[in-house]
């Protein structure tokens, strides 16, 4: 039910936005977060923004360089991700939770809907 875009090849230092789109349903009480799988290791955290969108938090290898952000309007979330490193390189993934009462949201398990992920490649 969530649609993921935005992914590709960029040079190291080059940025690119991710975007996770919902057509069809309203998210509007949910909250919302990134995590990629880098080739041969687990899915981990990226980043999440809270139901009313005025909380984030990221994973220590990404503060300062990715931004996550909603808009209420499209039922849209975006991952801009900037100074990206070779170690960014990994499928994304977008999920949301299915109601504004969560407590962990570098969880996966808070989460009820997922996309199908877009490939990052980030080369040197």
């Amino acid at each position: 039910q969530l649609q993921a875009s935005g992914g590709g090849v960029v040079q190291a230092g080059g940025s690119l936005r991710l975007s996770c789109a919902a057509p069809g349903r309203s998210f509007g009480n949910s909250a919302w977060g990134w995590f990629r799988r880098a080739p041969g290791k687990e899915r981990e955290f990226v980043a999440a923004i809270s139901w009313r969108g005025g909380d984030t938090s990221y994973t220590g290898s990404v503060k300062g360089r990715f931004t996550i952000s909603r808009d209420r309007a499209t039922n849209t979330v975006y991952l801009q991700m900037n100074i990206l490193k070779p170690e960014d390189t990994a499928v994304y993934y977008c999920a949301a939770t299915r109601t504004r009462f969560y407590s962990d949201l570098k969880l996966q398990d808070e989460y009820y809907y997922w996309g199908q992920g877009t490939l990052v490649t980030v080369s040197s």
